[in-house]
């Protein structure tokens, strides 16, 4: 059997993960990436525009938890590194591999559509079109912000958190009122940042619902290296992380922030080294979410009316891929997009996402799994199970990972890392055992 020729799209951490591992295999691609270096979101000021990166950013995630299973960080690497750090191991991984002369910078896929017998036709913005056996999707889904809609309009400036880089840029928030939408990890960062006495006359960190804040510290170590091992049944290791937590923290109200409406890690972790001390100082002030938008100012669901300068929407982002036509290869309205494994949509198995998980701990090494599967498809080493089998192994799956979640958008497509690492090293074995067999599924 010819060995396949694939195209992957996008040159961050998933994509070049993907590409170093398909160049082991001796798998023929092409990866294109828009812009003129690897890195994707933790290239700051990245030319294609796509990056939310802001000059401040370290990762939330301890660097034995997100270094690269094939290529591990610097021995003296800090415990939460900076973004400079993580785009400059990028840059090296791709350096030590060889992978970085096998990419195509500065071209951007702008249509793949199915071929009737199989196979895809790619269209670059160069306007030349080309056609792969197989598709590799690794675009990212931190890109495309999501902005809410209120009644009534706004005076003043409005910008969404992918556009945030610091504090006086790309609006100026020295002496500003300044109104925070959201208690994500960025709208942490940006809230703690901007409510310094130096820079914000004020600021007010609007929610829907409170969340648990949590420190990236847990007894003097990285607080992720404290989670719960895989091998430990999941309901026995919340109990006990959960616990730990409370006892840890106190409660959020005793900051100044709502009271959370679900238990700790009921929700994508909320993590800050400083919010809870900007909070319980008085720097930030907590309040409801937005009702409607009333010229200078914000009118909140209890009724109060705050004047503000600047309103910055850290409301996540919508999953988005803008180079397909078919309806049936992008999310549903409720942000839902199963695949089997995180990585394959049942009847297209010429198609592969890569990163296409919120992960806990870290989505830095997800696709590097991944591509473990991958590779070992395309080279004809891995079969899947019946697509009967894989639909009933999807609504097992994310039964599974999501069942600790509140249901909400933003979780979705959130996953356990140890766990799913681990079961998907389980289905890789399983597939290989059906491709040695005489009467394999293909």
């Amino acid at each position: 059997m010819p060995t396949p020729t694939v195209c992957i799209i996008g040159a961050g951490c998933s994509g070049f993960t993907t590409a170093k591992r398909l160049k082991d295999f001796g798998i023929a691609y092409d990866c294109f990436e828009m812009s003129d270096d690897v890195g994707g979101n933790w290239y700051y000021n990245n030319p294609n525009g796509k990056s939310a990166c802001y000059q401040s950013l370290h990762i939330d995630t301890s660097t034995t938890r997100l270094e690269f299973e094939e290529y591990p960080a610097g021995k003296d690497w800090p415990h939460f590194p900076h973004h400079t750090l993580i785009h400059q191991y990028f840059r090296d991984y791709v350096d030590h591999f060889g992978v970085r002369e096998t990419i195509t910078f500065n071209t951007a896929v702008e249509r793949a559509a199915r071929r009737p017998g199989g196979g895809w036709e790619v269209t670059l913005d160069t306007g030349e079109t080309r056609t792969y056996d197989a598709l590799v999707v690794a675009n990212g889904h931190h890109w495309n912000p999501r902005i809410p809609e209120y009644p009534g309009s706004f005076d003043g400036t409005v910008i969404h958190s992918h556009d945030y880089r610091t504090p006086f840029e790309p609006v100026d928030m020295h002496g500003k009122r300044v109104m925070v939408v959201g208690m994500g990890n960025s709208a942490l960062d940006i809230a703690s940042e901007v409510s310094s006495r130096s820079v914000a006359e004020h600021l007010w960190l609007s929610a829907r619902r409170g969340v648990w804040v949590l420190s990236k510290y847990r007894g003097g170590k990285p607080a992720d290296k404290m989670m719960m091992p895989p091998w430990m049944p999941k309901k026995l290791g919340l109990a006990i992380s959960r616990r730990a937590i409370k006892k840890t923290l106190g409660n959020m109200e005793d900051y100044g922030l709502p009271k959370p409406d679900h238990e700790p890690l009921s929700a994508h972790p909320s993590v800050s080294i400083d919010f809870l001390a900007k909070a319980g100082s008085g720097d930030v002030t907590c309040v409801p979410a937005i009702a409607r938008l009333d010229g200078d100012a914000v009118v909140l669901t209890d009724g109060q009316r705050i004047e503000v300068d600047v309103l910055v929407f850290a409301t996540g982002y919508q999953m988005t891929f803008p180079f397909f036509d078919d309806a049936d290869l992008q999310p549903d309205s409720d942000h839902r997009y199963p695949l089997f494994k995180r990585i394959m949509k049942p009847g297209v198995d010429d198609l592969y996402y890569a990163g296409l998980a919120q992960s806990s701990p870290t989505i830095v090494n997800l696709a590097e799994q991944q591509s473990k599967l991958i590779a070992r498809h395309l080279a004809g080493q891995y079969v899947l199970p019946p697509e009967h089998e894989m639909c009933e192994l999807i609504t097992h799956d994310e039964n599974k990972h999501l069942a600790q979640y509140y249901n909400a958008p933003r979780h979705t497509i959130q996953i356990d890392f140890a766990r799913y690492t681990k079961d998907l090293l389980k289905e890789i074995e399983a597939g290989e055992k059906r491709a040695q067999s005489p009467v394999g599924v293909r």
